[in-house]
């Protein structure tokens, strides 16, 4: 039987439901997500295999200026991804975009793209209807850098068959690159440590996510018993670390019970999470420290 199999990156602005879309075409939870920009920060690798083809997804940071250090590490993963493609899926907010107003560089990097490229016009759920969305498909048609275009909603995972068979149908004939049942590349380390930032994301405003990473100190399997994790919650600041913690601890207490559940959830096995919150002056913007969080 002849296969198809091939890598496709999912770019696009911040916010315009990137990881949501991710998590919609593998039919599970991979990728965190929360209406904040910058909630995905590195390159998240998602598999889906069928009879005949295998997608290998990436999801990346939405594009933006960078603005310190941890953001030019995040705009190099976006450029990696794309290099590393067979398949450009570039996400359009319809609730928040024209034709006309896409960025610059976002079309730049289409159009040096060498293999085929897919527009999803997202959120097609916030139109009056879906016709209302024609106009917009037009316009972009008429830029003749895309192979399909498809309108959606990642959300309520309208279309989201149609894109995938779109998606098939541009892959080259290949055989598959990973084991039929792997759903990533990463390991559960990793997911661990999101599902912790997700809820640092979701509980706190202003800047206390975007000073905030998460880092797994131990991560012990057990035969019998509660698997043990622990981690540390790193800020930027002191005063960032007692907002974090909260008053009597609540705040992370909060997080904690939270994380432990979706992590259980994830794992399927029931757990201990001890969570720490370390400072770690201007970490976003020291290279060593960046490294050592696994940028």
């Amino acid at each position: 039987m002849q296969t198809r199999a091939g890598f496709v990156s999912i770019i696009g602005k911040p916010n315009t439901g990137k990881s949501t879309l991710l998590n919609a075409l593998l039919g599970t939870k991979l990728s965190i997500t929360n209406p904040k920009p910058q909630t995905t920060r590195r390159k998240i690798l998602g598999i889906l295999t069928e009879d005949d083809c295998q997608i290998v997804f990436a999801d990346t940071p939405g594009l933006l200026k960078p603005r310190y250090m941890m953001q030019e590490f995040m705009m190099d993963y976006v450029a990696e991804s794309v290099a590393e493609s067979d398949v450009l899926v570039l996400v359009s907010d319809l609730e928040k975009q024209e034709p006309e107003e896409i960025d610059e560089k976002l079309l730049e990097i289409v159009k040096n793209f060498k293999g085929q490229t897919i527009l999803v016009l997202n959120k097609i759920d916030s139109l009056s209807t879906k016709k209302a969305a024609l106009p917009m498909i037009a316009k972009y048609h008429k830029m003749g850098i895309f192979n399909e275009i498809v309108p959606m909603s990642a959300l309520y995972k309208d279309n989201i068959k149609k894109l995938i068979q779109v998606i098939k149908e541009l892959l080259p004939e290949s055989p598959f690159y990973f084991d039929s049942d792997l759903l990533s590349t990463l390991p559960e380390r990793f997911f661990v440590s999101e599902l912790i930032r997700e809820n640092v994301f979701n509980i706190f405003a202003d800047e206390i996510p975007y000073s905030t990473e998460v880092q797994i100190n131990e991560f012990k399997e057990r035969e019998s018993g509660k698997w043990y994790i622990s981690a540390d919650i790193v800020v930027e600041r002191e005063s960032q670390k007692k907002i974090v913690v909260g008053t009597d601890g609540n705040k992370i207490k909060q997080i904690g019970e939270t994380s432990r559940r979706m992590i259980e959830d994830h794992l399927r096995t029931n757990i201990y999470l001890e969570l720490f919150v370390k400072v770690r002056q201007n970490w976003r913007n020291d290279k060593s420290k960046l490294k050592n969080f696994g940028y």
